[in-house]
C-alpha cells in the first residue's frame, strides 16, 4: 500500500507538480459529495436567474457575468432590476450593503478555518455564501486531505454550479418555445416565500411586520423608484428601538 502524503501549508512543504495535482485531485474528490446537494439546487436556481435576466430584457451573457463578479444570490436579482431603473449609485450601494452585510458575520465565524494565506484564501473570502458557510462547519475535511484545498474546492464547485445554471438560463431563455416574461416575477416570489417561511418559523412576528409596514408606508410616501433606502432606514431604527423587548419576548 502506498503511503499517503498529507500536505500542510503551515509546514511550508515543497511538493512536485505531480504531487500537487494529486493533492488537488484528492481535495476535489473529498469535497464533491459534500457540495453535490448545494450544487444541484444552485444549478436550478441559477437557471431561474438566467431566465429572470432575459425576461427583464438584458442580454443572456449578463447572467453568468453577474454570477461571476457578484455571486451574491439575492443581490444579483436586485442588481439586475436596479440596473434597469434610474441612475442611483448611492441608493444602489446602500441596498447592496444592507443585503450583503450579513456576510460580515459569516466571515468572523470562518477566521479559524480560513486561517491560511495566499490567493486561495482571497477567493474563499470572496465566494463565501450561506451555503458554503453551512457546509464548512458541518463537514470537516478527511485527515488525509489538505484542508486549504478542500475548502477551496468546496467554494469553487458551489460557485461554478451557480454560474452554470445562470449561463444555461441566460442563453436558453431567449430561444425557449414559450413566453418567459412572467419569469420577471421570480425575485418578488423568492422574497415573498422567504418572508412567509421566516414568519412561520418565528414565534415573534414583529420584525417581519415592521418590515412589511415600513416598506408599504415608504412606497406610498417616496414612490416605487425611491422607497428602498428609506424603508431600510425605518426598519433598522425600529428594530434597534424595539430590540430589547423583542429579544425578551415581551412583544409578540
Amino acid at each position: 500500500m502506498s503511503a499517503t502524503i498529507i500536505y500542510d501549508t503551515s509546514l511550508g512543504r515543497t511538493m512536485s507538480r505531480g504531487q500537487d495535482r494529486s493533492v488537488a485531485g484528492s481535495a476535489f474528490r473529498a469535497a464533491f459529495p459534500v457540495a453535490l446537494p448545494v450544487m444541484t439546487s444552485f444549478v436550478v436556481i441559477g437557471f431561474s436567474y438566467g431566465l429572470f435576466v432575459t425576461a427583464k430584457g438584458l442580454p443572456g451573457w449578463f447572467a453568468p457575468f453577474m454570477a461571476t463578479v457578484i455571486f451574491g444570490g439575492s443581490m444579483e436579482f436586485v442588481a439586475a432590476a436596479m440596473l434597469l431603473g434610474s441612475f442611483a449609485p448611492i441608493e444602489t450601494a446602500v441596498v447592496a450593503f444592507m443585503i450583503q452585510a450579513r456576510h460580515m458575520f459569516y466571515s468572523v465565524a470562518m477566521l479559524k478555518k480560513y486561517g491560511f494565506g495566499g490567493w486561495k484564501k482571497a477567493y474563499m473570502v470572496y465566494s463565501l455564501c450561506e451555503e458554503t458557510f453551512a457546509l464548512n462547519p458541518a463537514f470537516d475535511p478527511p485527515v488525509d486531505v489538505d484542508p486549504e484545498g478542500y475548502y477551496f474546492a468546496l467554494s469553487l464547485m458551489v460557485q461554478l454550479s451557480w454560474i452554470t445554471g445562470a449561463a444555461i438560463g441566460g442563453f436558453l431563455g431567449p430561444v425557449l418555445p414559450f413566453d418567459t416574461t412572467p419569469f420577471g416575477f421570480i425575485m418578488t416570489a423568492l422574497f415573498t416565500v422567504i418572508l412567509l417561511e421566516q414568519m412561520l418559523q418565528e414565534k415573534r412576528p414583529l420584525p417581519a411586520v415592521i418590515g412589511v409596514v415600513a416598506s408599504v408606508v415608504c412606497l406610498f410616501v417616496f414612490g416605487g423608484d425611491s422607497f428602498l433606502v428609506p424603508s431600510l432606514v425605518v426598519m433598522t431604527v425600529m428594530l434597534l428601538l424595539l430590540r430589547r423587548p423583542i429579544e425578551k419576548g415581551g412583544i409578540e
